[in-house]
């Protein structure tokens, strides 16, 4: 996984770069009509139900766009929220405020539905010992947020990027020739460039597993598209040689069962690409 101080310089070009495809060389509709000098206090107001996201990263966007803004928060991340309920209040320059609402609200909106919809992924696993991940079906540019809302959502992050972990799906198997080469050839290039990167290998039969099993060095097995009867039987073939993940079409109605075959992980897209954005909005008080 990418560090702290990585995870950070990403959130950082998000807010510049989002800041500066927002404002440009002004926000003119607040430059034209309120005075500089003017000072406004405006509320976070929830218009919906779920988990609320976003509200560190809030902080973060008024301190980028304007130091001397303050922001008093009511209701942390993570936090069940109802429609009526205030997240926090925001008190500053007038024109600042304005210049954060977009970017504050377009994010928060996105990163809570994603926060929401993993948490029901989560309370749906519960009690089985299976974890949810994240994949890398997110948003181009903001791909540092969404995982962050997973997080908030109670799931986990798989890698970030490429550059984190090696993960060799089908076509990386059948372009190097079958998985026991992929597997042997990525070996060979992690000692020769002396990276120390984790190793996920796709599966997309029972064969193909025991074919992994027996190349070795493998942390995970992604068990991929398999029915309920052979996923329990890969993991009984796999017992404690590595971790498994489950993937594949896997929704809230399967959810649990694939959990019960007895996998360690269940990756869904799903987390980040199919969410209804939350209905927030920043009110002036």
């Amino acid at each position: 996984m990418i560090s702290k101080e990585q995870f950070n310089t990403e959130i950082e070009l998000i807010i510049a770069n989002a800041i500066r495809e927002d404002v440009g060389d002004g926000d003119h509709s607040s430059l034209a009509c309120i005075p500089a000098t003017a000072v406004g206090k405006a509320k976070l107001l929830v218009k919906d139900e779920g988990i609320i996201a976003g509200v560190e990263f809030a902080k973060q966007v008024f301190a980028y766009v304007d130091p001397k803004m303050s922001v008093e928060v009511l209701i942390e991340d993570g936090t069940a929220v109802k429609h009526g309920d205030i997240a926090f209040y925001v008190e500053g320059a007038s024109q600042s405020i304005l210049k954060a609402e977009r970017l504050v609200l377009n994010a928060m909106q996105r990163m809570s539905a994603i926060a929401t919809k993993t948490k029901h992924f989560v309370d749906l696993l519960e009690g089985t010992g299976t974890k949810i991940l994240d994949t890398r079906k997110t948003t181009p540019g903001i791909r540092a947020l969404e995982k962050w809302a997973v997080k908030i959502g109670g799931g986990e992050n798989h890698r970030f990027a490429l550059y984190d972990m090696i993960m060799l799906k089908d076509n990386h198997i059948d372009f190097a020739g079958g998985v026991a080469k992929a597997i042997s050839m990525t070996k060979q290039y992690l000692k020769d460039t002396d990276r120390d990167l984790k190793i996920i290998v796709e599966a997309r039969n029972l064969e193909e597993i025991k074919e992994i099993l027996e190349e070795g060095g493998v942390y995970r097995i992604l068990i991929d598209n398999f029915n309920y009867e052979d996923t329990r039987k890969a993991v009984a073939l796999i017992g404690d040689q590595c971790l498994t993940e489950s993937s594949g079409g896997i929704n809230e109605n399967t959810v649990r069962h694939y959990a019960e075959c007895g996998v360690d992980y269940i990756s869904s897209g799903a987390l980040t690409h199919s969410v209804y954005n939350m209905d927030l909005s920043l009110k002036a008080v």
